[in-house]
């Protein structure tokens, strides 16, 4: 009966351990069942104000091999557009093959308009991505309160995507003049 007892005190303990310390090579842990580790929904969960980060990158092609980047960021309390090519005839495509870049400062009113492209899209668990050759677009929203988690976005709509598009492509042309 001692057994028992101290069998079940065992698997009590030790249970909860193994849950909290997620099963090995899976991708999810205890923390994950938290209430608040679910996705989230931009404009309801994650607000204009909280958004620090966000990355579109889309692979045009392979042969020869290009990708455009578009990066809209604060820092120093300013609204940032970055947008960046990088095209080459080798893998990996690296910084010094970065052929078109450059930064504009956004208005309040540009960053809103930003904004309001990504509303309503949802953030999730970043998810391993084992598939070679896909073109993207890779989204990953960083936000106050993400705890590094929760950063992989899809937007509403493929109209609010290409929406998206078309506005970087229009910063991209004040900045660059093509």
């Amino acid at each position: 009966m001692k057994v028992f007892k101290y069998s079940s005190i065992a698997i009590v303990l030790v249970v909860p351990l193994f849950l909290m310390m997620g099963c090995a090579g899976a991708s999810w842990s205890f923390s994950d069942m938290l209430p608040g580790n679910g996705p989230k929904t931009v404009g309801a969960d994650v607000k204009m104000e909280d958004i620090t980060d966000f990355y579109f990158t889309y692979d045009s092609s392979t042969n020869p091999p290009q990708f455009q980047r578009y990066r809209f960021s604060v820092k120093d309390g300013t609204y940032q557009f970055y947008h960046e090519k990088r095209e080459g005839n080798h893998w990996p495509l690296r910084e010094k093959d970065i052929t078109v870049s450059g930064t504009k400062e956004l208005s309040p009113e540009e960053w809103k308009t930003f904004f309001d492209c990504l509303k309503d899209g949802k953030v999730e668990k970043r998810k391993e991505h084992l598939e070679s050759g896909g073109r993207g677009p890779w989204l990953f929203l960083y936000w106050k309160g993400d705890k590094g988690k929760i950063q992989e976005f899809t937007f509403a709509s493929y109209e609010k995507r290409i929406s998206f598009e078309k506005y970087c492509a229009k910063l991209k042309e004040e900045q660059t003049g093509k």
